[in-house]
């Protein structure tokens, strides 16, 4: 089957799917029912992009290094957005992810446990900065809503004297804990729920069962160190509240 050839099938299964998707959501009359179509049409688009390009400059540094920027502006600026935008969410969701990746690359790097070169960094680098992404939008929302949902207790250790942040001190760490649970979850069932994607990728890119083994587990410490940080930073620059904040969307 030539290249072409092979992209009818899975444009054949990708429209199904998306029109699936959409007729569920419209039939159970969910709001913005598209976004998901939305969402893959354009996460398509995108990959499209980068496979181009990136066939091109995956082992030049400079070039992975770029890329690998790119992919946490977009990151930081996606999580900032959903936990409510300012340029000073910007700057403390940036400051988190960075933290948590840079400590959680460096580690794998600086110990050899995966080589460091431009293909791995770009492998590894866009696995821990998507997932710090989720993890720091789910730290922040789930904390707004329940300082929101429970403002009258924060109110009350205000008026008994508590400083913001002791008032919401539980709440805070009740947030760290759910934005957790996904990873937390995947990480437990992981040959015995589901595959990760990086362990079929790479069996499918020539590696023994052992050695993608090797690598998924060193991704998903990663992922639970990076979100880890990201998810208790994040927190701590919200937690000291004055006002109610608005219920996030």
């Amino acid at each position: 089957m030539t290249e072409l050839g092979a992209f009818v099938p899975t444009l054949l299964c990708v429209a199904l799917l998306v029109a699936l998707t959409v007729m569920v959501l419209r039939g159970f009359k969910a709001p913005h029912s598209t976004a998901p179509a939305l969402a893959i049409l354009r996460g398509a688009a995108q990959l499209a992009v980068i496979s181009f390009v990136l066939s091109g400059v995956i082992t030049s540094p400079v070039f992975v290094g770029a890329a690998l920027l790119v992919m946490f502006a977009v990151a930081a600026v996606t999580a900032a957005r959903r936990i409510g935008w300012s340029w000073t969410r910007l700057g403390l969701v940036s400051a988190s992810m960075a933290a948590g990746i840079g400590a959680t690359l460096a580690i794998i790097f600086v110990t050899g446990a995966i080589p460091f070169t431009p293909r791995y960094a770009l492998a590894i680098g866009g696995i821990v900065i998507g997932n710090a992404m989720t993890i720091a939008t789910l730290a922040g929302l789930r904390f707004a809503e329940s300082v929101n949902d429970r403002w009258e207790e924060v109110e009350g250790w205000l008026a008994l004297g508590a400083t913001p942040r002791q008032s919401t001190r539980e709440l805070a760490h009740a947030a760290v804990y759910s934005a957790l649970i996904p990873s937390t979850d995947q990480t437990k069932t992981t040959g015995l729920v589901t595959l990760p994607g990086a362990f079929v990728g790479a069996i499918f890119g020539g590696i023994s069962p052992l050695e993608a083994g090797r690598f998924q587990i060193i991704v998903l410490a990663a992922i639970m160190a990076a979100g880890s940080i990201t998810a208790v930073m994040t927190v701590a620059a919200l937690a000291p509240v004055r006002v109610r904040p608005g219920r996030p969307r």
